[in-house]
């Protein structure tokens, strides 16, 4: 069965983030709906150590009312717990009237934790298959809607996610040797896993399989799964689907001319100018002068002749006067 599952399927997150918004609004829609008609709801997340159904949870309980919600993690029983009927721990934690009950694993941890541990014998668990199938029937009688999901990654994924998650160094401490051992006994959990959805399987409370390769195509199958689940069951009483809000259009603003900025040339090149321009100046002065002495010996021939020097008398040598 699930050696055919397409583990290819993916969006985009682009595409997911998208279509995230109408996906929560429904779904909250959906919850009050629920709430104000008394129908109880039950999602139970199954699969695979590192599948992405921690993310997915997250993902879903973002914008749901948290009165109208609650979030188990089941693990393996308590030593008070064993003293029970192993189903005990779980009718306590059943739906109440309009209330939904998220699990994160969930009564199926018997037939397939415990059994691959060989904490049950072949005997228990094949009762235990018709335990889950009676109590799942007498919640469905009582109204409770079930959306089983089934997180699918193959082996080699799973290995690369532990790996990296054991890089993070805040997110190390999520894989432990248990991980690491059931990741080595998956053969073995697979064949426990598939019995465990064929013997499960019903009409009133169905399986899902959710290809976890890409957790984006992942998220968004459990949230129309669990759309389309509570649109059923509330039927005509399921409200309408509201429009997406157009976005509002931001006011365009005049877009001003741009300024060339001026080119700024290197000091080099003005230093280069400012000194090919001195000797120019200094002709263009001496061209100047030269017609200037011309224009005025034009005007004036007797005045551009050099005036004569005055004659200058010797000066009388001092000498000896006669008594």
């Amino acid at each position: 069965m699930l050696e055919n599952v397409n583990l290819q399927r993916r969006i985009s997150k682009e595409e997911y983030q998208q279509a995230l918004p109408a996906l929560q609004r429904r779904l909250y829609d959906l919850e009050k709906a629920c709430w104000d008609h008394g129908i109880p709801s039950a999602l139970i997340f199954e699969g695979w150590e590192a599948a992405g159904k921690g993310g997915s949870i997250s993902a879903l309980t973002q914008r749901l009312d948290p009165r109208g919600f609650k979030l188990y993690s089941i693990t393996e029983p308590r030593t008070h717990e064993t003293c029970y009927p192993w189903l005990r721990r779980f009718w306590l934690r059943s739906p109440n009237k309009g209330e939904m009950v998220i699990m994160d694993r969930s009564w199926y941890y018997h037939v397939l934790d415990e059994r691959v541990d060989k904490a049950v014998t072949a005997g228990e668990c094949r009762k235990a298959y018709t335990d889950i199938v009676e109590f799942e029937r007498m919640l469905a009688a009582d109204g409770c809607v079930f959306v089983k999901l089934w997180f699918h990654i193959s082996k080699e994924e799973q290995k690369r996610r532990f790996r990296a998650t054991e890089k993070d160094p805040f997110e190390a401490w999520q894989v432990t040797a248990r991980d690491w051992r059931r990741h080595e006994q998956y053969e073995q959990y697979l064949d426990a896993a598939e019995q465990m959805l064929e013997m499960t399987e019903s009409g009133f409370a169905p399986w899902t399989i959710i290809e976890a390769t890409s957790k984006w195509w992942a998220r968004r199958k459990v949230f129309e799964a669990a759309i389309s689940a509570l649109e059923n069951a509330l039927g005509g009483k399921a409200p309408p689907v509201q429009p997406e809000p157009k976005p509002k259009r931001a006011a365009v603003k005049p877009v001003a001319e741009e300024k060339k900025p001026e080119k700024v040339k290197p000091k080099q090149e003005k230093d280069k100018k400012s000194k090919a321009a001195k000797p120019k100046t200094v002709e263009l002065k001496a061209n100047k002068a030269k017609a200037g002495k011309a224009a005025a010996k034009a005007l004036n021939p007797a005045a551009a002749k050099p005036k004569p020097k005055p004659e200058t008398k010797p000066a009388k040598k001092a000498g000896k006067t006669n008594a």
